[in-house]
């Protein structure tokens, strides 16, 4: 068993020896690739001094030979080697070809003026070198960080936007560049996201950066701290840690990120969007489907509701009854119209026919269109001297106008005036509607234009479906208009309609 174990741990031996040897002649190798350019050069020189002394040339052509290999030692080996070869050419100098030859004369002044000579020449050569070899790093280096940025933007294009985009990108651009880890920092969600081993302190310090509003690079850590901006605003940072890349390769990599983020953004939005607009479309259809159905049998209690009376044989109290099946089935009818034409005025294929009109006849004729004396007696109308024409679809905006004397029914105090006001200005013809009553709040002021939406309190006064408004909402925007709440506290609310006037000669063709 012993001897098992002794020739084990010689053969242990044996390959430790091998390794070492192995790394040894590995050493050798990479410090004979090294200096290769200064041996040849000083072969080079051995040979030419030989041939140069049998055929008896000169010290000046000799010189100008031996500057030859000084010049490539000093490019392919730098300045270290050069002066190596340039000591060699002046001693071979010195003692072949300067007077008295095979003796070595240190204290000449031609020595010197030779030595000088090959030196500067080995310097401004291994700088130049240096230089060349410097910019061919960087081109490829640059090289490199194109190829990788578009390898980045190709597969962003890619990625899945429904996820987590920060956590997706920030594994994108890590891989892609090959670094330790990447923290990136979303400022609109106030969310950081990280990929592999990042720097301690990379999220805070990518944050301060996003205050600063500034660049930086850490050279002790190897991080670069980048601002995110979209459309010149800071959005977030990026922290690109274990790298050593570039300034100008690490601002683009962070608008890349940029760009990606707001692209998922974008993308996120067009989702919901469309998602609202098929949901939008399918509640669309629903109405009406319902309003349709709704005719049919409101159509038929109208008929037996007005043939009960012509048939005779009821009392007061059936008559009464009656009177009130009658009304209410009216009312269910002017719902189900409303129903019907919602949707329509949205539609792509309705085309609305305006006309020149006078805003305040419309007014008239929505005021007549109520039932009751006593609540037409409610409306007190307030007209200019002179009213320009507007140029709308008449029958349109004669519903936006009932819409609006409807809802000043509906939600004002009981018996109390209404005012209804006609503004002429050099643009527009404004009619308000001034009810006493429900106050809408400032922050309902632009949401009781949403379809099927009820500002608070408004369901205790009376029943509805918040179609109404958004209804002369959408008429008044299609007739180049506008519509807008206000209201007053203590009081009540204000409802303006305002509506282009007429422009050139179309106000001689007033339409009644």
């Amino acid at each position: 068993m012993s001897a098992v174990n002794h020739g084990l741990g010689g053969n242990a031996i044996v390959a430790e020896r091998r390794r070492h040897k192995a790394g040894a002649i590995q050493e050798i190798g990479a410090l004979v690739i090294q200096t290769l350019p200064c041996l040849l050069c000083l072969l080079g020189i051995g040979a030419c001094t030989g041939v140069s002394f049998r055929l008896g040339l000169s010290l000046g052509t000799v010189g100008f030979l031996y500057l030859i290999f000084v010049v490539l030692a000093a490019f392919y080996g730098g300045f270290r080697q050069a002066t190596m070869v340039s000591f060699f050419a002046v001693g071979c100098l010195d003692f072949f070809f300067d007077q008295p030859i095979f003796s070595f004369s240190v204290g000449r002044l031609s020595n010197w003026v030779e030595l000088g000579a090959f030196e500067f020449t080995a310097l401004v050569i291994s700088q130049l070198s240096n230089r060349a070899q410097l910019r061919a790093v960087e081109a490829i280096a640059e090289r490199r960080d194109t190829d990788r940025l578009y390898q980045a933007a190709r597969r962003m294009l890619l990625l899945d936007n429904r996820g987590s985009v920060g956590n997706l990108v920030a594994a994108l651009i890590r891989d892609t560049f090959e670094l330790d880890g990447v923290v990136l920092f979303d400022a609109r969600s106030a969310a950081f996201y990280q990929a592999g081993d990042s720097a301690p302190g990379a999220d805070w310090d990518a944050r301060q950066t996003y205050l600063a509003d500034a660049d930086r690079f850490d050279s002790d850590q190897r991080v670069w701290f980048c601002v995110l901006r979209v459309g010149g605003r800071p959005e977030g940072a990026l922290a690109l840690c274990g790298t050593g890349m570039r300034e100008l390769a690490a601002a683009a990599v962070a608008s890349l990120v940029a760009i990606a983020l707001e692209r998922a953004r974008t993308l996120e939005k067009q989702y919901h969007a469309e998602a609202a607009r098929e949901a939008e479309q399918l509640r669309t259809a629903v109405l009406d489907a319902l309003a349709h159905q709704f005719k049919t049998p409101l159509t038929v209690i109208r008929t037996a509701s007005s043939g009960l009376p012509a048939a005779g044989g009821l009392c007061e109290q059936q008559t009464e009854l009656v009177s009130i099946i009658d009304q209410e089935a009216r009312k269910l009818n002017d719902l189900a119209s409303r129903l019907v034409g919602a949707p329509m005025l949205e539609s792509v294929e309705f085309q609305p026919q305006p006309e020149p009109l006078l805003l305040s006849r419309l007014m008239k004729s929505a005021l007549q269109e109520v039932e009751e004396e006593a609540e037409r007696d409610r409306f007190r109308l307030s007209l200019p001297a002179q009213e320009p024409p507007v140029f709308a679809d008449r029958e349109l905006i004669l519903t936006a106008l009932s819409q609006l004397v409807d809802n000043a029914l509906k939600y004002s105090v009981s018996g109390s005036v209404i005012e209804v006001k006609l503004t002429a200005k050099e643009t527009a013809v404004v009619l308000s509607v001034r009810s006493q009553g429900l106050v809408v709040s400032v922050a309902d002021r632009e949401r009781i234009f949403e379809r099927f939406y009820r500002a608070p309190g408004a369901q205790d006064r009376s029943s509805g479906t918040g179609l109404g408004l958004s209804i002369v909402k959408t008429i008044a925007a299609g007739q180049n208009g506008h519509v807008w709440a206000e209201g007053e506290p203590g009081y009540g609310t204000v409802f303006s309609l305002s509506l282009p006037v007429v422009s050139g000669g179309k106000d001689e063709e007033v339409s009644c």
